[in-house]
């Protein structure tokens, strides 16, 4: 298993407790930034499932009331968990939560092992990785090291992108314009996502349990200077043109000392799974961040990939060709769903808007299948 994320270690703890015997590999530190930091109520049957929802209950995350947008108009518009049959959802400790992830693995015998796997090679129905230059024989490897898929792309899948999207990240106070010094708001948005288009593509921002909040803009990566967003000064800039992501910061606030900036596009692994392999989470189907389903399609993933290679060691010989074309499925839903959201916003004929009104016709529609899985 490489890739110690929430789908590396979803994975493991699946097929832990299917009575495999699982090594993760991940490397010793976790990144200081990612895109993923909230998490949607229906993830909560996903966490039941792998026995981890008190972990994650009790984790010291914040809750999530629901989602604000403008898109497609100025104004906001309110999507809120309050009807929710799942209860709210969270804003991440990334760091933590990913954590808990792994710990759990280790609770049901999962074995970690720090480092990469830089190497592999099938001989007969074993593979022989090579583990930061040690040799580690296993009858299954997964790939869950992330939207770069490199291990599935060693064993020769090809990685298909869609587009070539970036978030410049910056992690900034939590008190805003009309808040009282707690990042409160009149409007009730203080545990709220909160998204909005812009000219150059999106903003986005959410509070952390740190206290902070973080604030992503989004385009396409060729854009990123002609949006004016290549150093913190000009990404500040940007951030005090925006009506609603801007009243979330403080009136004294300063421009973030540094940005990160992370790969967001759309690309899929094919195919996602094939003899004795899978990939999971990003690697096998990475999608848009406007969906907010990145975690929540890690943890489903990696279930479903647990559930097809118990099947296959148990004599199912389609079990491994099932997920591959569920995960085909499921990506093609997205794009479909993606080419509707995008559609709506018509009020600038900007690169990054023309782009995505040019999506084909038969890109419209769709839903999630995750829900069954």
């Amino acid at each position: 298993m490489a890739g110690g994320g929430p789908a590396g270690a979803a994975t493991a703890l699946a097929l832990a407790y299917s009575g495999a015997e699982v090594v993760l590999v991940h490397p010793d530190s976790a990144p200081e930034w990612r895109v993923g930091e909230s998490l949607a109520p229906p993830a909560r049957t996903l966490l039941e499932r792998l026995g981890v929802l008190d972990r994650v209950a009790t984790g010291g995350h914040l809750p999530c009331y629901g989602n604000r947008s403008a898109w497609g108009r100025a104004a906001l518009t309110a999507s809120d968990f309050v009807r929710s049959p799942y209860g709210p959802g969270w804003h991440l400790d990334r760091r933590r939560f990913d954590a808990s992830l792994r710990e759990a693995a280790s609770d049901a015998g999962v074995r970690h092992r720090p480092g990469s796997v830089t190497g592999v090679t099938r001989t007969g129905n074993h593979w022989r990785a090579t583990v930061s230059g040690a040799e580690v024989t296993a009858s299954y490897v997964v790939d869950a090291t992330g939207a770069r898929a490199r291990l599935a792309r060693r064993i020769g899948a090809r990685l298909v992108h869609t587009d070539h999207l970036v978030a410049i990240t910056a992690r900034v106070p939590n008190t805003g314009q009309g808040g009282d010094g707690s990042g409160r708001f009149e409007d009730g948005t203080e545990h709220t996502s909160l998204i909005e288009s812009t000219p150059f593509g999106w903003w986005y921002t959410a509070p952390l349990p740190s206290g902070e909040r973080v604030v992503m803009a989004v385009t396409d990566a060729d854009l990123v200077g002609q949006a004016g967003l290549r150093t913190p000064d000009e990404w500040w800039a940007a951030l005090g043109f925006s009506r609603h992501i801007g009243a979330r910061l403080p009136v004294h606030a300063r421009p973030p000392e540094r940005l990160a900036v992370l790969r967001a596009g759309t690309s899929r692994a094919l195919p996602a799974a094939g003899p004795g392999w899978a990939a999971v989470g990003d690697a096998a189907t990475a999608t848009d961040p406007v969906a907010a389903r990145g975690i929540t399609s890690a943890l489903a993933t990696g279930i479903a990939a647990a559930g097809a290679l118990t099947a296959d060691a148990g004599g199912d010989e389609n079990a491994i060709r099932r997920y591959a074309g569920l995960v085909t499925g499921v990506h093609t839903e997205f794009l479909h769903a993606r080419a509707t959201c995008y559609r709506v916003e018509r009020r600038w004929d900007t690169p990054f808007w023309l782009r995505r009104r040019r999506l084909p016709d038969d890109m419209l529609g769709g839903s999630s299948r995750w829900r069954s899985v």
